[in-house]
């Protein structure tokens, strides 16, 4: 067997998927999609450089393999790299020599960033490789779906913030509100959670506008917002309102995309109501402890008639608090399989 190695082509994607066929995995799924021809990053296009390995038959090279290697507006400190090999070419050498040449490539990064980052899926041929070259889980990732009713309701206040009584309808009504995707206030408080979750992983500095454009905008499917406050108090004293709202506790988004079935299941049947794709979290200056019973609050809320579906990283503390004990107890369940990031 004879190996060549040569930069990527236009049409190597097609040849490649007849070699590869489906993706073994989610990742291989989500990754495909950055081979493409290198890059300089002098248009606007991320730094990119993209290896293809040839199987050399009587003197016609076949794309067997593939790997690259990129630089990321969203957490710069790490390159994104992705290597596939076809099944029968594996363990031969391959992805270690396009391993090799790809740290060499990232030695020439624009930004001055050599280090590597990868996701992988537990158990699979692509963790033993990124076990077997330095690469160690940095962050795991879940996706769960709670099911309807698997928390109990929060208790709000039977009074409101002049002391008035509030029936049962509008008990809470004061601090659970929906609130536009596009509120400033919704953008600040989603964009500082993001970042404190992410202290593993630096996204950088993120303005308003690229939160917007990450979680809130049209184009992401975010199509409603939840949020849990702080009771109101005024300053004035008991009976007067309040200057002002209570600051953001919680806050819940949905996304109108429908959730994809999950891996290795066919789809339910029609009647059954396939789970909403939330991202849930908190006011990041929040202790431990008041984080955690906002988070299961609005949990709480948005699952108790509905299933919905939420992505979990082992840095959620606070969710991780409200929904590891429901997967323990059977009244949430994995949606298919983990996610790894690696990192050298």
């Amino acid at each position: 067997m004879a190996i060549d190695y040569r930069e990527w082509r236009d049409g190597d994607d097609l040849a490649l998927l007849e070699i590869w066929g489906d993706p073994d995995t989610a990742q291989a799924r989500q990754f495909r999609g950055a081979l493409a021809v290198s890059s300089n990053g002098r248009d606007g296009s991320p730094w990119r450089r993209c290896i293809v390995a040839e199987d050399v038959i009587d003197g016609v090279g076949i794309p067997v393999a593939a790997g690259v290697v990129y630089e990321a507006s969203l957490h710069p400190e790490r390159l994104w790299t992705y290597i596939e090999v076809a099944k029968d070419h594996r363990r031969t050498g391959i992805g270690a020599s396009l391993l090799t040449m790809l740290r060499r490539e990232a030695e020439h990064a624009p930004s001055g960033v050599t280090r590597l980052r990868a996701k992988v899926e537990p158990g699979t041929a692509g963790a033993a490789f990124a076990e077997a070259f330095g690469l160690t889980p940095i962050q795991r990732s879940r996706l769960v779906v709670v099911e309807p009713g698997a928390m109990r309701l929060p208790v709000f206040p039977d009074k409101d913030y002049g002391g008035r009584p509030v029936n049962g309808e509008n008990a809470g009504s004061d601090v659970v509100m929906d609130l536009a995707t596009g509120s400033v206030e919704l953008t600040d408080v989603v964009g500082r959670y993001y970042t404190s979750i992410h202290g593993w992983d630096s996204p950088g500095v993120l303005s308003a506008g690229q939160v917007q454009k990450l979680f809130l905008d049209e184009l992401t499917g975010a199509h409603g917002a939840i949020v849990l406050r702080a009771q109101p108090e005024s300053a004035f004293g008991a009976g007067v309102a309040p200057a002002k709202k209570g600051r953001i506790r919680a806050f819940a988004v949905s996304y109108a995309a429908p959730a994809t079935p999950e891996a290795g299941q066919e789809p339910g049947p029609a009647s059954a109501e396939a789970p909403t794709d939330v991202f849930v979290g908190h006011e990041p200056t929040l202790d431990a402890d008041d984080a955690a019973e906002a988070v299961r609050d609005i949990l709480a809320l948005i699952a108790y008639q509905h299933p919905v579906m939420l992505e979990l990283d082992d840095s959620m503390t606070a969710l991780r608090a409200a929904v590891e004990p429901l997967l323990e107890t059977g009244k949430a369940r994995l949606a298919g399989a983990e996610t790894l990031v690696v990192s050298d």
